[in-house]
């Protein structure tokens, strides 16, 4: 077990997870009071560094890309008091940090953790429900809706719409943006109905003045986008052509044979059909009989069904 407790908080790792818990001081950044204990599991870690300072150093965990639902929104965007995979380190305890930082590089290659990007979110996001008050309203997300409710900030043609409610069914994407310089930032949720505008006018977006609780509002975009499809999902084979002659299953065989079996036909067509392929029609007679042994079929219809078979060799 290797662990560390700052004022900033404590993080704590036993070889399989890192447990991240903040600190408790009022400087510790409202956003990472609010998102609470983490726990990363090994398989989702890059790596983790120690870079220390003259006066004070710091913990950077490093995540697999996809891995955290709040990084893959954030974009690394998140100012690094509100960021919870960074611990402000003292000088004294440098040691401490280094200790930990070679026993996660260890424990990463014994357990030969692939460094590639992940294809679904190895960790929840934030909890649900949950509510951020910033810039021009408050977002209330309860794991099925997002509730928009304007204040006095919000530019009038936007609030005259009253507040606004999505379903998490009708959204294909959240987007935050922190506010830089003389640019105000904004979180946008994206649907397929509404073309985007301008965060000042948008029902779907917030915007964000630059303010010290906008990171609040990357919590809901966090916590909406791990209920969303992750975008390094592996995307399903399209359905290739048909097989001519499939193979026929008791429900299948059920549903198709009937009364073409005792008309002379079997499951694949017409019984003067042309030539065709004796490997599947030997298919076909295994799975007749096997139909035949398990009682699907009557001996009078097996019979039938066999014969209808055999006249297309």
């Amino acid at each position: 077990m290797a662990e560390i407790t700052q004022s900033d908080g404590a993080w704590f790792f036993d070889g399989d997870a890192i447990r991240i818990v903040p600190g408790r001081d009022k400087s510790v950044h409202p956003a990472r009071q609010a998102l609470g204990e983490l726990t990363v599991p090994l398989e989702a870690l890059a790596g983790l560094a120690h870079e220390p300072g003259r006066k004070s150093g710091r913990l950077r965990l490093k995540l697999r890309e996809g891995a955290d639902p709040l990084i893959q929104v954030t974009g690394g965007k998140l100012p690094d008091a509100a960021d919870p995979y960074q611990l402000t380190v003292e000088a004294e305890r440098a040691g401490v940090a280094e200790y930990m930082a070679e026993e996660v590089r260890q424990a990463l290659l014994l357990d030969q953790v692939p460094s590639g990007p992940c294809d679904r979110y190895l960790l929840p996001g934030p909890y649900v429900p949950l509510s951020a008050t910033a810039g021009d309203a408050t977002v209330a997300f309860d794991g099925e809706r997002v509730r928009l409710e304007w204040n006095w900030k919000t530019e009038e043609s936007k609030k005259s719409g009253g507040t606004r409610t999505i379903r998490l069914a009708d959204l294909e994407a959240v987007e935050w943006q922190p506010a830089v310089g003389l640019e105000n930032g904004y979180l946008r949720f994206r649907t397929a109905r509404a073309a985007p505008a301008a965060p000042k006018y948008d029902p779907h977006a917030v915007v964000l003045y630059g303010f010290k609780k906008d990171p609040l509002m990357a919590l809901i975009a966090a916590a909406v986008t791990a209920r969303l499809p992750h975008p390094g999902a592996p995307v399903a084979p399209s359905a290739g052509p048909a097989d001519p002659t499939p193979a026929l299953t008791t429900d299948t065989y059920t549903r198709q044979s009937g009364q073409s079996i005792l008309n002379g036909q079997d499951a694949a067509g017409d019984s003067g059909g042309g030539d065709a392929d004796h490997d599947a029609l030997l298919r076909r007679l295994r799975e007749l009989g096997d139909l035949h042994k398990s009682g699907v079929l009557t001996e009078e219809e097996f019979t039938a069904a066999k014969h209808a078979v055999l006249r297309r060799f």
